[in-house]
C-alpha cells in the first residue's frame, strides 16, 4: 500500500487588520479620483456656459428695440405769434436756439422752455427771413435767406464754464463773415429756398427767389498771415435757368453738386465744378409724378440725399460713378413711413440716422446703413414741425399741434445693427454696388461705419480649409505608417518630436512666417509649386528604387527603419527645386511670375496671402491631427491585425479593411479638433496675412479672420459702443460656429464607433 501524502493549501487571511486598511485607503482613492474628475468635467461645462452667457449678455443690447418718451411739454419760448423758420440744440440738449421770421434769435432752456437770452438780426426794418439753412448737418453755421433778397450769415455757439464746480453754458451769436447782409437778388425778390456750404478755401451760397430764378455768391477765402483775419473775395458765378418750381434745395460738402427739388417730383443736379458756370448732370423724376417733393436733406456727411414726399415716403440717393467715369444719381435705398405727408427730415449728427415728423403727429427714426425703422410713435394729435435732433441722438424737440414745444428722451443706443447691416449685401457711400464690407472706424466723423460680418466669417473658413488641406494629409498619413508600419525603437522617437513641434508658440510661427517665409515664397514662387509637385513623386521613385535594391543592400537597414534615408534625398530635391525656380520662371514666366498671374490671368498677388497661412497653420496643426490620430491607429486591437495577417491579408489590406475603419471614430475626431484649432487660431494670422477683409478665394489673397479681428480691435473700441458689442458678436458666432461643428462631429463619431465596434 502507497502512501499518499496530501499537501494543504495555507490557510490566507484576506481579513487582516493591513490588508482591510489598504482596501479602504484603495477605496477612498477611488471615491476621490472618481468626485475629481466628475467636479472636473461638471467645472468644464460649467465654464464653457459662463462664456456662451456671458457673450450673450455682451451682445443682447445690440438686439433690444429702441424707445422714446416724452419728458415735458411747454409754451413757445418767445411766443407764438411769429413763426419758427429754425431751432437748434448744443451739445449737451441744456441749451436750444429758435430763430423766428421776424429775425429774433432766442436761446432758451430745454428743460422748461425759460427764455436765456434775445438778439435780433441786424436786418433791414421790415425786412423778414423766408428761408434758413445750415452750412451742413451739425454745424453751427448757418444762413437765413431774406425777403428783400439778401441773405445773413451767423453763427450759435456755447460757451462752457465750470464756477464752483457747477457747469454753466453761456450762448453766444457771432458774425464770422460781418454782419452786412450778403446780396444775392439784386432786384430784391424773396429768397424762398437757400443753402450754404463753407470750406476751408471758399465760401458758396446759392438761393432761388420767388420768381425760381437761381442766384449764387462764390467767395474764396484769404486768411492774414500775422493776424488770422480771413476775407473773402468774391467771383462771378453764372447760374443756369430753373425748369420747374423749386421746393428745397442742398448743395453737397465739397461744394460739387446742387441739388434742386422742384414741385413735379424731380431732383435737378448740377455740377459745381466749375463754379464759375454749373452745368446740369442729370434730372431724375424721384415720385414719377404721382407726388410732390416735400423735403431735401442731406445725410451726414453730405454724401446721401434724402429725400420726403407727400405720400410718407422716404428714399435714399447718391452720386455713383459708372463704368465710363460719369457720375448719375441712383436710389439706393426705400423708407416706408406712411401714408401722411412729411413735414421735415432731421438727420442725426453722429450717425448715419434721421429723423421724419408729418402731418398726422407721427414722429419716425430710422437708420440708413441698417436700413430699418427703429420708431415709429404718435407723439401728437396735430403735425410736427420744426423737428430738431439733439447731437447726441438722446433727445429730439418740435412745435406739436397744440402750439407748444414738446421735449422727448429717445433711447437709441445700436442703430447701425440689422440682420441685412451684418449677413448681407450693403450699398455703402461711396461704392458702385452693393458689397460684403468690414470697416469699423475712419480718420473723420462723417465715416459710416461697416459691419459686414461675412468677409471675417469667410476668412476664417479659408484660412481654415488651406490648413486643413495641407496638415490633414501629411498629419493621417505619417500617423498610419508611424503606427503601423515603423519600427517601435524609431517610433519612440518619432512621436515625441513631432508633438513637441505642439508646444513651439504660434506668434512665433507667424512671425516666422510673416517676415522670412513671405517674402521667400515670393522670390521662389515657381520653386514652391516645383516642390509641391516633384516632391511626391520623388518619394514615389525613391521607394519604388529602394524596394528593388538587392537585398544585400537593403537589409543592411534595419526593417522599419528605413524612412531615415528619405531625410537627405527629401533635403536634395528640395535644394534642386529651389535651385532651378529662376530658371523655371524665366522660361515660362518672362522672368516674373507673380506678373504673369497679375497681367496675364487676371489673378491678384498679395506677399501675404492664403499660401503662406496654410503652410504655417498647417505646421502649427499637423501635431495636433497625428498625435491623436496616431494613438487612434496604434489602439487597434493587434489580434484583429494578426488575424487578418493570418488570414492571408497584407500589411496594405489589413490596414485598409480591419485598422483603419477600426480607428475612424478617433481620426474623425483628430481632424476636428485640427479644424477648430484652424479655426480659432489669431497670431498666425494675424502677422502672416494681409489682414484684410476681402471675400476671393484666391490663394493668392490674404484675408482676416474672425479671432484675428478680435485680437486686432478689441483694444481699440469703445466700451459698450456697437463697435464693441458687434467683435463680441462676433466672438459668439464663433463659439457657435465651434460647438455645433463639435457637436456634429461627435454625432458622427459615435456612428462610426458603433458601425465598426462589431469588427
Amino acid at each position: 500500500m502507497n502512501d499518499q501524502t496530501v499537501i494543504q493549501a495555507p490557510d490566507v487571511n484576506f481579513e487582516t487588520p493591513q490588508l482591510l486598511r489598504y482596501r479602504k485607503l484603495r477605496a477612498l482613492k477611488d471615491k476621490v479620483a472618481e468626485i475629481s474628475i466628475g467636479m472636473g468635467g461638471i467645472s468644464v461645462i460649467v465654464a464653457i456656459t459662463l462664456i456662451f452667457f456671458y457673450l450673450l449678455y455682451e451682445v443682447m443690447p445690440l438686439f433690444q428695440p429702441a424707445h422714446m418718451s416724452q419728458v415735458v411739454e411747454y409754451s413757445i419760448p418767445g411766443g407764438d405769434e411769429t413763426k419758427t423758420v429754425y431751432m437748434a440744440m448744443e451739445e449737451q440738449a441744456e441749451k436750444a436756439i429758435r430763430v423766428t421770421e421776424n429775425g429774433q434769435v432766442i436761446f432758451f432752456n430745454v428743460q422748461d422752455g425759460t427764455v436765456v437770452s434775445e438778439h435780433a438780426l441786424p436786418i433791414p426794418p421790415g425786412v423778414t427771413v423766408t428761408s434758413f439753412s445750415e452750412a451742413g448737418t451739425a454745424s453751427s453755421l448757418v444762413i437765413a435767406g431774406l425777403s428783400d433778397g439778401s441773405a445773413i450769415i451767423f453763427k450759435h455757439s456755447y460757451k462752457m464754464t465750470f464756477p464752483d464746480d457747477v457747469r454753466v453754458i453761456t450762448p453766444q451769436l457771432e458774425y464770422p463773415y460781418g454782419d452786412e447782409p450778403v446780396a444775392l437778388d439784386t432786384s430784391g425778390g424773396v429768397i424762398k429756398n437757400i443753402a450754404l456750404r463753407d470750406s476751408e478755401s471758399a465760401l458758396f451760397v446759392v438761393g432761388v427767389n420767388s420768381e425760381n430764378a437761381l442766384f449764387s455768391s462764390y467767395f474764396a477765402k484769404e486768411e492774414d498771415f500775422l493776424s488770422g483775419e480771413i476775407t473773402l473775395e468774391a467771383s462771378d458765378v453764372t447760374m443756369p435757368t430753373l425748369n420747374g418750381n423749386v421746393v428745397d434745395m442742398q448743395v453737397g460738402p465739397d461744394q460739387r453738386w446742387l441739388y434742386l427739388a422742384t414741385s413735379r417730383g424731380k431732383v435737378d443736379v448740377y455740377d459745381l465744378q466749375d463754379h464759375e458756370s454749373p452745368v446740369l448732370n442729370s434730372r431724375v423724376d424721384l415720385t414719377k409724378g404721382n407726388h410732390q417733393i416735400t423735403s431735401l436733406e442731406l445725410l451726414l456727411g453730405g454724401i446721401s440725399l434724402l429725400v420726403a414726399d407727400s405720400s410718407g415716403s422716404v428714399s435714399q440717393w447718391f452720386m455713383v460713378r459708372d463704368d465710363n467715369n460719369e457720375f448719375t444719381l441712383e436710389r439706393v435705398r426705400q423708407f416706408e413711413h406712411g401714408k401722411a405727408a412729411i413735414n421735415g427730415i432731421a438727420p442725426e449728427h453722429r450717425r448715419k440716422g434721421f429723423i421724419v415728423g408729418d402731418a398726422e403727429g407721427y414722429v419716425t427714426i430710422f437708420n440708413s446703413t441698417a436700413h430699418r425703422m427703429l420708431i415709429n410713435e404718435k407723439v401728437t394729435e396735430g403735425e410736427v414741425n420744426q423737428l430738431v435732433i439733439a447731437p447726441r441722438a438722446n433727445f429730439l424737440i418740435f412745435e406739436n399741434g397744440n402750439g407748444q414745444l414738446a421735449l422727448w428722451r429717445v433711447e437709441n443706443e445700436h442703430p447701425e445693427v440689422s440682420w441685412q447691416a451684418l449677413w448681407e449685401e450693403v450699398w455703402y457711400e461711396g461704392y458702385q454696388e452693393p458689397d460684403y464690407i468690414w470697416q469699423s472706424s475712419a480718420a473723420n466723423n462723417d465715416f459710416e461705419p461697416k459691419y459686414s460680418l461675412m468677409p471675417l466669417a469667410f476668412g476664417t473658413l479659408k484660412a481654415a480649409f488651406y490648413a486643413m488641406l495641407i496638415a490633414t494629409p501629411l498629419a493621417i498619413c505619417g500617423a498610419l505608417y508611424t503606427a503601423y508600419f515603423m519600427a517601435p525603437g524609431l517610433r519612440r522617437k518619432v512621436k515625441p518630436a513631432i508633438e513637441l513641434m505642439e508646444a513651439l508658440p504660434t506668434v512665433i510661427l507667424g512671425f516666422l512666417a510673416g517676415l522670412f517665409f513671405a517674402p521667400f515664397m515670393e522670390s521662389h514662387l515657381p520653386g514652391v509649386f516645383t516642390w509641391l509637385l516633384i516632391t511626391p513623386l520623388s518619394i514615389v521613385l525613391f521607394g519604388f528604387v529602394w524596394a528593388n535594391m538587392p537585398a544585400s543592400i537593403r537589409h543592411r537597414i534595419p526593417d522599419g527603419w528605413d524612412p531615415l534615408l528619405l531625410l537627405p534625398w527629401v533635403t536634395l530635391v528640395s535644394w534642386f527645386c529651389f535651385e532651378i525656380s529662376p530658371v523655371i520662371e524665366l522660361w515660362f514666366f518672362d522672368g516674373d511670375m507673380r506678373h504673369w498671374l497679375t497681367n496675364d490671368l487676371g489673378i491678384d498677388f498679395d506677399q501675404r496671402n492664403a499660401l503662406v497661412v496654410g503652410a504655417a497653420m498647417g505646421f502649427a496643426v499637423i501635431p495636433t491631427i497625428f498625435s491623436i490620430t496616431e494613438d487612434a491607429i496604434f489602439s487597434v486591437p493587434k489580434h484583429l491585425s494578426y488575424g487578418s495577417l493570418a488570414l492571408g491579408a497584407t500589411p496594405w489590406q489589413t490596414m485598409i479593411r480591419v485598422v483603419l475603419p477600426t480607428a475612424s471614430p478617433g481620426i474623425f475626431s483628430a481632424v476636428m479638433i485640427g479644424m477648430g484649432r484652424a479655426v480659432g487660431e489669431t497670431m498666425i494670422v494675424l502677422m502672416a496675412t494681409g489682414n484684410t477683409p476681402i471675400m476671393d478665394v484666391n490663394i493668392f489673397e490674404g484675408m482676416r479672420t474672425l479671432s484675428a479681428n478680435i485680437a486686432v480691435e478689441m483694444p481699440e473700441s469703445e466700451v459698450g459702443s456697437s463697435h464693441y458689442r458687434i467683435l463680441f458678436l462676433a466672438a459668439f458666432v464663433l463659439f457657435l460656429f465651434t460647438f455645433v461643428v463639435n457637436t456634429l462631429a461627435e454625432y458622427v463619431r459615435q456612428r462610426l464607433r458603433n458601425k465598426y465596434s462589431v469588427i
